[in-house]
């Protein structure tokens, strides 16, 4: 029978608030940032696959999760690096590997930016960057709190909002140009997801947004540490994490199968921790 990895919770106190984040494993230190919307539960199994090979920590961050937010307005790419920094010197991480996802890769690349000498390497787990019109159309549509009610329909909303997700990109446009090629999440991961995304029904959107607004292009090119870029088959950023790969000076981009075949989690690990371990021998 198969060991359940044990996943830790715990907070500690930065700056702006208190920052929730949960930690597995044992050997060199790993900085997980999760994508949006949501907290580091949705990183669960990326923790537990990498927890036999570092100390993987995977902070909810700021305003997500049970994470406090970083201001009553909405931050910057940049501003949300400087709170993973202040994280890893509150936790004592002189350097860590570092990965990303969505949202979280955004973050990962400014953090990468800003602290070189303590990322030993990055891996980004899809890659964004829109078009004038795109980011119009997402400013305009995608995400915005979900503020309580007596009668408790932002609740319904909300579930709609993180189930849509699965089926859609955008989440909204309901066309079949539109449609998602996967498939929906179990209950249990639809009760879950949601239940996180409740938890900051009114700070969550605000790191959505910068991520949105973030113009990766002329960034990418600043950052120094190897970099491994990856996506699933079937992830809308596919493409645009190929493309925008190639504007990083040290990095490569790697294709995994799709989110829901049989052999993705352990694909996955074998392209991260390759990677880390060529980057560690070199």
């Amino acid at each position: 029978m198969t060991q359940v990895v044990e996943v830790k919770r715990g907070f500690v106190d930065l700056p702006h608030g208190q920052t929730h984040y949960r930690t597995a494993g044992s050997g060199p230190a790993l900085l997980a940032i999760h994508a949006s919307p949501g907290s580091s539960r949705q990183l669960l199994g990326l923790i537990r696959d990498l927890a036999d090979g570092a100390t993987v920590y995977a902070p909810d961050t700021p305003g997500n999760g049970d994470s406090t937010a970083l201001f009553d307005r909405e931050p910057t790419i940049q501003e949300l690096a400087e709170a993973e920094l202040r994280f890893m010197d509150v936790m004592g991480l002189d350097k860590v590997d570092l990965y990303g996802s969505h949202t979280g890769a955004a973050i990962a690349g400014e953090l990468a930016i800003l602290a070189p000498d303590r990322i030993n390497k990055v891996v980004f787990d899809g890659l964004s960057w829109l078009t004038p019109d795109e980011l119009e159309d997402i400013l305009a549509n995608y995400a915005f709190p979900f503020v309580p009610d007596q009668d408790g329909s932002y609740l319904v909303r909300l579930f709609q909002f993180c189930r849509d997700q699965y089926l859609f990109f955008p989440w909204y446009k309901h066309v079949r140009a539109n449609r998602r090629d996967g498939s929906l999440g179990s209950p249990q991961d639809l009760h879950a997801w949601a239940l996180e995304v409740m938890k900051a029904s009114e700070t969550y959107h605000l790191n959505y947004r910068a991520a949105f607004k973030y113009d990766a292009k002329p960034r990418l090119p600043l950052i120094t540490v190897p970099a491994l870029a990856i996506a699933g088959e079937n992830d809308p950023l596919f493409d645009i994490t190929a493309e925008l790969t190639k504007l990083i000076p040290n990095a490569r981009f790697e294709g995994m199968p799709r989110f829901d075949a049989p052999t993705f989690g352990a694909d996955r690990k074998a392209k991260i921790t390759g990677f880390f371990a060529q980057t560690v021998a070199a």
